[in-house]
């Protein structure tokens, strides 16, 4: 087991003091920090102590690395990345591909001869990309289709004289068939129609608001979205989708297809290692819309919050059908000291995000880990016992290859 160095991304949506104060450096950092990242991603693998990245480790011993099964199936690859994320402001509205899709985009862009750094590329490689987010502080994201009924209510409760022809198309099929051509409508309209709509929209939201109405929330989101994205038909899009507040611990899963966006709050996330992103708004990148409809699932209803399935006295796991990544939560109070043993048969990343905790193998060998601070164990690690530092709780999360 190594104590490992990560890097962390500067994107425009991050927090200039969440991720600096987690590492313990000056705070505010003199720019955005919107992610840092832990794993053997080649567009930023972590190292080690010696020097040597995450991404050499594995190429050079993937079996005594990754384990047997997991370097098979896998193709050698570590198959998952951990994040701390931190949204000060709402990231690009986006959607992942299935594996089956991702192929098939991939080998398209590919056989088409599209740079893999091009702008309008969709498809950098072939893999899926699910992801889970887990809340360290309050986290509010936008994520799937609300049930359609409850979209006409709210569309009714807002109804502007532009809005009305789109919530009755809705009202008249309030299914998922419905959602995609509500949707459709509404990614593809002209410019000149969105500077009409959009504002009527806005007023509408300002109005609910000043009322208190039953759909705060949903319309404070619109109008911050509105004034960070003028003219963008995420905003619009943003009315359809499930407007979701998680605690600390709660999270939720997004499968392919998913449309969703997180707007503000720190979290743990895990995903798997893909650069495969579809975005339908909120940005000023590459939107392929054709592509978009052709990934996207308008499946509808409440968003599974997952809080955790206890596993062992101290750890709980949030399941997934991922088989890329599995992620678990330890935890103690102040007063518990109970090791919590963690089997060695893949590889794991863990980080710790509250107090510290030491690591011990069998033989004595140890690994002390403070806020901020993360650690690689690979599969041909001897069994360790995670143990809290006395005088403080203490909170780790634990990235392992899925089942």
């Amino acid at each position: 087991m190594e104590l490992l160095r990560n890097a962390v991304r500067p994107y425009a949506w991050g927090s200039r003091t969440t991720i600096a104060e987690l590492l313990g450096r000056p705070v505010p950092a003199p720019h955005p920090e919107a992610e840092l990242w832990m794993g053997a991603h080649p567009g930023d693998p972590s190292r080690v102590e010696s020097g040597q990245s995450l991404l050499e480790l594995v190429d050079a011993d993937p079996i005594g690395q990754l384990g047997t099964q997991c370097a098979d199936r896998w193709g050698n690859r570590l198959p998952f990345l951990l994040k701390i994320l931190a949204a000060e402001e709402a990231l690009s509205m986006q959607a992942h591909p299935s594996a089956e899709q991702a192929r098939e985009g991939h080998e398209r862009e590919e056989a088409a001869g599209i740079a893999r750094d091009a702008k309008n590329r969709n498809y950098p490689d072939p893999t899926a990309k699910p992801e889970l987010i887990c809340a360290l502080t309050e986290f509010h994201a936008l994520a799937g289709f609300r049930d359609p009924h409850e979209t006409v209510r709210l569309l009714r409760t807002l109804e502007t004289p532009g809005l009305a022809p789109y919530t009755s198309l809705l009202e008249g099929q309030p299914d998922s068939a419905g959602l995609r051509a509500l949707f459709t409508t509404w990614i593809t309209l002209p410019q000149t129609s969105l500077d009409v709509l959009l504002p009527e929209l806005l007023d509408a939201c300002v109005l609910h608001v000043k009322e208190h109405g039953e759909y705060d929330l949903v319309c404070r989101t619109i109008l911050e979205l509105g004034e960070a994205h003028e003219g963008d038909a995420g905003v619009l899009a943003a009315l359809l989708l499930n407007r979701i507040v998680l605690a600390p611990g709660e999270a939720i899963y997004l499968p392919a297809g998913n449309l969703h966006t997180y707007l503000h709050g720190t979290g743990v996330e895990i995903l798997a290692n893909s650069d495969n992103i579809l975005r339908g708004g909120l940005t000023p990148k590459h939107v392929d819309v054709p592509e978009l409809l052709r990934v996207l699932d308008f499946s509808c209803g409440e968003m599974p919050v997952l809080s955790g399935t206890p596993v062992a006295a101290r750890m709980w796991q949030y399941p997934t059908p991922a088989p890329e990544f599995e992620l678990s939560r330890l935890e103690w109070s102040k007063d518990e000291r109970e090791p919590v043993e963690l089997v060695c048969r893949g590889p794991q990343i863990l980080v710790c995000t509250a107090g510290a905790v030491r690591l011990l193998e069998a033989d004595g060998n140890k690994v002390e880990l403070g806020r901020g601070q993360s650690a690689w164990l690979p599969a041909c690690n001897p069994d360790v016992q995670v143990i809290p530092v006395e005088g403080a709780p203490a909170q780790v999360f634990r990235a392992t290859a899925g089942d």
